[in-house]
């Protein structure tokens, strides 16, 4: 179950990013709220913390640049509900459990993206069960480097604008609060 962090959302956030391609822009809207019901949810990702209050992120490596993201993916017709697909993709991309709450963030609203209807990302927030030994994903047979870093850090790495800084910021509030991380290590590890 991927449970509320908190129940009135009457302080409605809404944060704007545009991606610019050749020939059309993507806009990117971030609320703090439920996804309405007649919305698509095409993705599901978690900010993962470890027992020390760092973020676990997937290195992909693309025409030699690393990019760094959240683990997580799109849901399948085999998936029971989208946290047995965060679940399934964390050990599919990065051979990693959670711990068994996990905590809803928002979504992102992404407009434009051709072909597509508006359609929702949705954003958790999860503790780290345990970091497997990297294996390639079933998906692509990558095998994705993994690093732990601060949440400071993290909004740096992954480069996501204001939307990807709210997201950390208010990942980091609830982990602290709902999974009693009090101080937060800030050095680098790969794992």
């Amino acid at each position: 179950m991927i449970y509320d962090y908190e129940k009135d959302q009457t302080n409605e956030i809404k944060l704007h990013n545009v991606i610019k391609f050749d020939d059309y822009d993507i806009k990117l809207i971030w609320q703090e709220k439920p996804v309405p019901k007649d919305m698509k949810v095409r993705q599901i990702y978690a900010v993962a913390f470890s027992k020390d209050g760092r973020i676990l992120l997937k290195i992909e490596n693309y025409k030699n640049e690393k990019y760094y993201s959240l683990a997580g993916g799109t849901p399948e017709s085999f998936d029971k509900n989208l946290e047995a697909t965060l679940r399934r993709e964390y050990l599919e991309e990065i051979n990693t459990t959670l711990e068994e709450k996990i905590y809803y963030l928002g979504f992102q609203e992404v407009e434009g993206d051709k072909g597509f209807a508006a359609y929702a990302q949705v954003r958790t927030v999860a503790l780290i069960d345990k970091i497997g030994e990297p294996s390639p994903d079933p998906d692509n047979g990558k095998i994705y480097k993994r690093v732990l870093v601060s949440p400071v850090e993290a909004i740096k790495l992954l480069n996501w604008g204001n939307i990807g800084q709210r997201i950390i910021e208010k990942a980091t509030e609830i982990a602290k609060a709902e999974f009693g991380i009090e101080n937060i290590c800030e050095s680098e590890e790969y794992v």
